[in-house]
């Protein structure tokens, strides 16, 4: 009769989630290898003034020759490129580049004849006079 020798059984960490993660490495790896797409879009502020509404949206790096403002009844559009030099391959990149296009329906009528638009500091700020008919007239009791 041979005799066993007793020692204490260990006890590990075990989760159901344990036989996944080879799963999740393997989704990891397939993502990191991916090419990301680009769907961000330059951030925009809108003001509805007494006057006028003014749309600002922040293109930096960009040079006005990069992007295009157009005015199409109620909607105002802003289309470009960003153009920025590609990245090594064992960088990091967050910095948004290639085309992008964004529009907003605007709040109010606007004269499209007397819009105006300026660009500096890497903000794009386009101003839209109200129509006389859609400004707030005070109108006094008799």
């Amino acid at each position: 009769m041979k005799l066993i020798q007793y020692t204490t059984p260990t006890l590990s960490a075990w989760t159901p989630f344990n036989r996944l993660m080879p799963f999740q490495d393997l989704l990891d790896s397939a993502f990191d290898a991916a090419p990301r797409v680009a769907t961000r879009v330059p951030p925009m502020d809108i003001h509805d003034g007494k006057d006028a509404v003014t749309v600002n949206l922040e293109l930096g790096g960009m040079k006005k020759e990069d992007f295009d403002i157009s005015l199409e009844e109620d909607t105002l559009t802003v289309t470009g490129q960003r153009n920025l030099e590609a990245a090594g391959e064992n960088s990091r990149t967050e910095l948004f580049r290639g085309a992008f296009s964004r529009s907003v329906t605007l709040p109010c009528s606007v004269q499209a004849g007397k819009v105006k638009a300026a660009y500096q500091d890497g903000i794009l700020s386009i101003t839209l006079p109200k129509v006389e008919e859609v400004k707030p007239r005070k109108i006094s009791v008799g």
